[in-house]
């Protein structure tokens, strides 16, 4: 793929204390926590950088997996694209890169703008290391579109193809192995055997369907059907036996949005794989995240397929809007689904929103990729 311009750097990256041991960040001011008032007034709500135990990438194979079989569709030719996008905004989540600001900034589209590494610290997740290496090797800058390109190997160039993450759905199955939400089996197709990856643990998918559905504007209850009973032993998943009275607090045909359909952030209780999440900085915007990487992954419809047509159709028109708000920059602000939650509320947080913009921007013209 032909390189764009030669780009003449700027100005210097923020520098950025390291995570200790413990996952916790000794915030500078740039990315201290920021108190906000909660409705009553009284009380102050921490926000914090802490990552939620499953990332994007495994969040969105979630959605694609089938749960019994444990393996994904053969015909889904999208979803290792989305995933380097994943990955991308992860780092960003993470505040490892950042995109890179110079002469032609205001004069290039964000997503061709090139992006540079703040902080080689190691993240604990084998993948985005391996990309954060990479891009911090490499000896020339490149776009948030040239580096999805680069590492899902959707390039002619034969000197890049050392750029290219291999085996990265197999991968990611076997960390969620280790997180023990998936278990490994193998099975007989035909001519060959094949390691699959059926659900161990229904609740991080639950979970995962239930952020999803919240971003949706739909009611948490029709999250029930989705898995069959007797699956998995004969009994009803145990996130959802346990915590049905918050699933089913919300009328069947209005979500937590409620008629008007605004974007806001309700914490699953008594969640296993997001907890405090209401602390989390950008907790809002990694759920619309999760969304737009499963629309242009063309897994959305999976939690969906238990609802009639009309239902579906809304969903994902809800879901593209979201990615027509989110995926310009700077967000539009006078949308209604723009929420001031999903928007940073420090000056140090531009460096998240840029990727994260730039990235959904590309999910969005996928038609036109691949």
């Amino acid at each position: 793929m032909a390189e764009g311009l030669s780009r003449r750097r700027v100005g210097t990256p923020r520098e950025l204390n390291d995570e200790d041991e413990g996952g916790s960040r000794t915030l500078t001011p740039s990315t201290s926590s920021v108190a906000l008032a909660t409705a009553n007034g009284n009380e102050t709500v921490s926000k914090t950088d802490r990552a939620p135990m499953l990332t994007l990438m495994e969040e969105t194979l979630l959605l694609g997996l089938k749960d019994q079989e444990g393996y994904l569709s053969f015909w889904n030719d999208s979803l290792s694209y989305v995933l380097r996008g994943c990955m991308l905004m992860e780092l960003a989540f993470r505040r490892r890169i950042r995109i890179t600001k110079d002469a032609f900034t205001g004069m290039t589209d964000l997503s061709d703008r090139a992006i540079e590494v703040v902080s080689t610290k190691p993240t604990g997740e084998v993948l985005l290391d391996e990309a954060l290496r990479m891009i911090k090797a490499s000896e020339t800058r490149r776009s948030v579109a040239s580096w999805m390109d680069l590492l899902s190997g959707e390039t002619w160039n034969i000197s890049k193809a050392g750029y290219q993450l291999k085996q990265v759905r197999e991968r990611l199955a076997k960390g969620l192995v280790d997180k023990g939400v998936l278990r490994t089996e193998k099975r007989n197709f035909l001519f060959f055997d094949m390691a699959t990856h059926p659900v161990q643990d229904p609740r991080a998918k639950d979970e995962v369907i239930i952020r999803v559905l919240d971003t949706l504007n739909l009611p948490r209850n029709s999250a029930l059907p989705t898995r069959a009973p007797g699956a998995n032993g004969g009994t009803p998943p145990p996130m959802l036996s346990s915590a049905s009275a918050s699933l089913l607090r919300y009328n069947v045909g209005q979500g937590i949005g409620g008629q008007a359909g605004r974007l806001c952030l309700a914490p699953v209780s008594g969640s296993r794989f997001y907890r405090g999440e209401e602390t989390s900085r950008f907790a809002l915007l990694r759920r619309v995240c999760l969304v737009a990487a499963a629309c242009a992954g063309s897994v959305l419809e999976n939690p969906l397929v238990h609802m009639d047509m009309e239902a579906r159709d809304r969903a994902v028109t809800r879901a593209e809007s979201l990615m027509d708000v989110y995926g310009h920059w700077p967000f539009k602000r006078d949308s209604a689904l723009f929420a001031a939650d999903a928007d940073g509320a420090d000056a140090g947080d531009l460096m998240v929103l840029e990727v994260v913009a730039a990235v959904i921007c590309v999910l969005r013209k996928m038609d036109r990729i691949i």
